[in-house]
């Protein structure tokens, strides 16, 4: 990859392999060569890629574009929904098997659907913390669970306590449940009672949304990690990060 400029003063990015500042990408069907473009563009800022929801079981292209994320130094995730219907049908090793087969590497333990007990859930993350990176999601689908930010701590901290690498908090892809209100704002009671009790370093926050992802860079700085972001939002959060962007520019004195 050919070197950009480098004649501004900007804030400091780790490099990767990053351990905050992650920008956790979704991945909804990209084509084969729409993944290798966007990773001859984009690869150093892609930290983890999450196919959606069970897209994954269907895509014949998988094992490919798995193997180009692999290639680039991204590793790929399936997505919550699936692990959950794998769990609700019985059907965790196969999906282990399987998964391993064409190389995956983390896999997302999330209870969106309502279906898993608490204590399947935990248990789902320690047997697959065997074989995989796991990042365990709390929230559900349509937003009304967990009830009070109290009850998402006491669900990351089990899940982490479980062997979870990161815990990721809901917003979805339409980033207005979970984390947000109705209107896409940031419910700030929650992030608040979050960050008393779990390190910022474990949580990747869904923040689809431009003016989410600005939030949550201006409140908890530019290596907060972030996630649900569109392949073509990479670019433009990375701009964010770096104070390139009206949003989180802060100009020094002309001289």
């Amino acid at each position: 990859m050919t070197e950009g400029p480098t004649f501004l003063e900007l804030p400091a990015r780790l490099s990767k392999p990053r351990v905050r500042g992650i920008t956790h990408l979704l991945d909804k069907g990209l084509p084969p060569r729409a993944t290798e473009d966007l990773l001859s563009q984009a690869a150093h800022l892609i930290d983890i890629v999450k196919i959606g929801w069970g897209i994954g079981y269907l895509d014949p292209t998988l094992p490919r574009r798995i193997a180009s994320y692999a290639a680039a130094g991204v590793p790929v995730c399936l997505g919550g929904t699936l692990t959950e219907i794998v769990a609700h049908q019985d059907r965790v090793g196969q999906f282990r098997d399987w998964a391993l087969s064409i190389g995956i590497s983390h896999v997302e333990v999330s209870n969106g659907l309502q279906a898993l007990s608490d204590d399947r859930k935990l248990g789902l993350i320690k047997e697959l913390c065997a074989d995989f990176v796991v990042l365990a999601e709390t929230g559900s689908k349509d937003g009304n669970y967990p009830t009070t930010p109290h009850e998402w701590v006491e669900e990351m901290t089990r899940d982490l306590d479980a062997g979870a690498e990161f815990v990721v908090a809901e917003g979805r892809e339409s980033g207005n449940v979970g984390l947000y209100h109705a209107d896409q704002a940031v419910h700030e009671e929650i992030v608040s009672e979050i960050l008393m009790q779990i390190p910022q370093d474990r949580i990747i926050f869904e923040a689809p949304v431009k003016a989410q992802q600005t939030w949550f860079i201006t409140t908890l700085g530019a290596e907060v990690n972030l996630g649900n972001i569109e392949p073509s939002s990479v670019l433009p959060l990375e701009t964010l990060r770096l104070g390139l962007r009206a949003d989180t520019a802060v100009p020094g004195p002309s001289g």
